[in-house]
């Protein structure tokens, strides 16, 4: 493993395998990771393994058309920067920078948007240029890694289901009733290229991870695009999917792990070398508060998964307590999962497969 310039800070690291603690030297904190994905998910994984190396970059989903971003896209013709922000504030070094980005105006005409969507799409008229609204904004956070748009092109997301019903947009097929025995026909129109960072980013990885996320909404749309399948399976790296852990109402109703996992190498045109999912199980009550929202717990089967072509880990995954969030700053937060991942236990746990 080749050593990486530029990481400063800690000397040592300790990272966890089969119960025993080990110190890495510096050196190996110049690991290139990539996480593919859209805002929630990827702000998870990149939270924890931030910690871990400075040579982390976000590859974003790029069609996002609801809500502040929706807005902004349709009225002034820019590129959607939500999943993007998300990302950015993920890799942050500035704790009072993070909660302007994630601020909501929640009165008058500004209602429901987001300061960073609207510093990004001011950045991007001003600059002409998205990825350089993106890079500077990378400045004013004081980013520790790279955010990319997955592509620069701007398309829309398409659903096709066997009756022949089409539903147009991301924010139109997240509410979309996909019957249970479906699996939906998924594409980008137009058809959407990759970006050159994009594919530099993956050929050069030493592990390429697949953030949790809305499956059709989110992470689809990602894998979908021109040559993200070419620079899966022409990179050497490693290969790791992220399971979500709860199904998604009319979605990803009855999904398994291995039935998340089928999807994601679906629409990536290539499989995984490793699947991480939880196989801890929160207490029935909260179970129960989920199944009333038509929520469960992804289910696994272990047998199953060890009859697979990917090496499937199962942890606990889950994060203790309850998340405080700063419903000014981010009042949507306060709508998310009590179940929710801790971004520490899978770093360590993506950091234990690299060193495998």
């Amino acid at each position: 493993m080749a050593a990486t310039k530029g990481y400063v800070g800690l000397t040592l690291l300790k990272c966890y395998n089969a119960g025993m603690t080990y110190e890495l030297n510096r050196e190996y904190f110049g690991v290139k990771i990539v996480v593919i994905g859209g805002g929630t998910g990827s702000f998870t994984l990149l939270s924890g393994l931030k910690k871990y190396t400075h040579s982390i970059t976000a590859l974003v989903n790029m069609v996002d058309d609801g809500g502040s971003t929706g807005m902004l896209r349709d009225e002034l013709g820019v590129l959607p920067a939500g999943d993007v922000r998300q990302c950015l504030v993920a890799l942050s070094s500035s704790p009072k920078v993070r909660d302007l980005f994630n601020y909501r105006f929640d009165e008058g005409s500004m209602k429901g948007h987001a300061f960073g969507n609207l510093f990004m799409a001011a950045l991007e008229k001003m600059t002409g240029s998205f990825s350089q609204a993106v890079e500077t904004a990378s400045e004013v956070l004081g980013v520790n890694g790279r955010v990319f748009p997955i592509t620069l092109d701007d398309t829309k997301l398409s659903l096709r289901l066997r009756d022949g019903t089409v539903v147009e947009g991301e924010h139109a097929i997240e509410v979309t009733n996909i019957p249970g025995d479906e699996r939906p026909w998924l594409e980008l129109s137009p058809p959407a290229t990759i970006n050159p960072h994009a594919r530099q980013a993956i050929l050069d990885a030493d592990l390429v991870v697949v953030a949790p996320g809305l499956l059709y909404g989110s992470l689809a749309p990602a894998l979908l695009v021109r040559g993200v399948t070419r620079a899966l399976a022409e990179t050497k790296a490693k290969k790791v999917y992220v399971c979500n852990l709860v199904t998604k109402p009319t979605q990803t109703d009855g999904f398994t792990v291995a039935d998340f996992v089928d999807e994601i190498e679906r629409f990536a045109g290539v499989s995984m070398d490793y699947v991480l999912y939880n196989n801890y199980r929160p207490p029935q009550e909260l179970l129960d508060k989920y199944a009333h929202n038509g929520e469960y717990l992804v289910e696994w089967d272990e047998e199953e998964l060890k009859k697979k072509h990917y090496h499937a880990s199962g942890k606990h995954l889950i994060a203790n307590g309850v998340h405080r969030h700063n419903k000014k700053a981010d009042p949507l937060a306060a709508l998310r999962s009590l179940i929710r991942h801790d971004s520490d236990k899978i770093a360590r746990e993506l950091m234990r497969i690299y060193f495998s």
